[in-house]
């Protein structure tokens, strides 16, 4: 029984090791990013021109129907 302690002892510090570490990071600006945001708005038309001819493409191909009561 005394074992289970121990890792639960153990494991506690574990995780608030990893947690310090990642709010060490977090705070030293580990995860800021500065260079997607700028190029984000060079590709996001190309996105949306794609998707018009894809839905402009399967409009085309596809008949209409029509509802009948």
């Amino acid at each position: 029984m005394n074992i289970i302690y121990m890792l639960l002892a153990i494991s506690v510090f574990v995780a608030l090791l990893f947690f310090a570490a990642f709010i060490y990071s977090v705070r030293n600006g580990q995860y800021d990013d500065t260079y997607t945001p700028s190029v984000r708005m060079l590709f996001e038309d190309e996105l949306i021109i794609e998707k018009k001819e894809l839905n402009k493409s399967s409009n085309e191909s596809k008949p209409i129907k029509k509802k009948t009561n």
